[in-house]
């Protein structure tokens, strides 16, 4: 069961969209743990079969983890493009609640689309409006649906997940592809915008960004588990900055739980930064700071190395 100081989030209620894997499963059971009751969505499930990205993981799996964890919540299938069922969950967690305190919009799984090499007139151009959609659609119909209800009651949370600083969205990414680079740069727009619009209002919108993650795909494509990615490092030497999706998570878990949050607002956070705030680190015990790394080694086009980033 959850401790005493794990309940932290006792008493709120959290969305946690795009739950299935990666960051968001690992956010939904840092979420449960600490004591929220978390609604985890996502669209790949046992009864229905996987979506369009093709993964294994399940939706029910990520509720077996948060029960595991010792806390309490529900997976449901929704597809965050369809606003007729945004609205259905949200009125079921009105009914079951009345309250919901925490969004954390994590929704994407248009990575499949991407052509990291291609320029915006070699792309596939289907592929790339379905990742917008997928990326940017998505984010904006739940917080549309979600924020009503999150205003009934002040100490809001609105969490945006992206990829990139501030900073380092700044200029095109290249090699990831025009649309890939649209998506995560409108994430933060959506979080300045939300910023502004909530002003007034007792509720928080604030973006946070991971570094490199190690998702279950990600260590599928390296032939890895959790337990053996360091094999990778020989012919991925820069995946030695990696972080569990665990890391980000407990820093978001943390935020969730931070009186003292608006000062956050319309910000872009790194688990890394989350980690230095919160005194948390990863699995392992380190610290990883991946988006300083990316700049100062990986992009200067230097050997790889932990030391001073770990």
């Amino acid at each position: 069961m959850t401790s005493a100081s794990e309940a932290r989030l006792a008493g709120k209620v959290a969305l946690v969209a795009g739950a299935t894997r990666g960051a968001g499963r690992a956010i939904a059971v840092e979420l449960a743990r600490a004591g929220a009751y978390v609604y985890a969505t996502g669209r790949s499930s046992r009864q229905s079969g996987p979506s369009e990205i093709g993964r294994p993981e399940t939706i029910e799996e990520t509720g077996e983890a948060m029960a595991a964890a010792g806390g309490s919540g529900e997976a449901v299938r929704v597809d965050h493009l369809d606003a007729a069922q945004v609205s259905g969950l949200v009125l079921d967690i009105e009914s079951a609640h009345g309250r919901l305190d925490i969004l954390v919009n994590d929704i994407f799984g248009g990575d499949r689309y991407a052509e990291f090499e291609s320029k915006l007139w070699e792309h596939d151009l289907d592929g790339g409006l379905r990742m917008l959609r997928m990326g940017i659609d998505t984010h904006l119909i739940t917080a549309a649906k979600a924020l009503p209800l999150i205003l009934r009651r002040p100490g809001g949370l609105v969490i945006e997940m992206t990829d990139g600083t501030s900073e380092y969205n700044k200029n095109f990414r290249n090699g990831v592809g025009f649309y890939y680079d649209l998506v995560k740069a409108a994430v933060e727009r959506i979080t300045i915008g939300l910023t502004a619009e909530l002003a007034g209002q007792s509720c928080t919108a604030v973006a946070v960004t991971p570094g490199w993650l190690r998702s279950e795909a990600m260590l599928d494509e390296f032939g890895v588990t959790e337990q053996t990615w360091r094999e990778a490092l020989p012919n991925v030497p820069h995946f030695c900055i990696s972080e569990s999706p665990a890391f980000v998570a407990r820093g978001v878990a943390a935020l969730a739980g931070d009186p003292a949050v608006a000062r956050f607002a319309g910000q872009v956070l790194t688990s890394f930064q989350l980690a230095q705030t919160y005194d948390l680190t990863d699995l392992d015990g380190s610290r990883p700071d991946c988006w300083r790394y990316i700049v100062e080694v990986q992009d200067a086009g230097l050997p790889a190395t932990e030391s001073g980033y770990r």
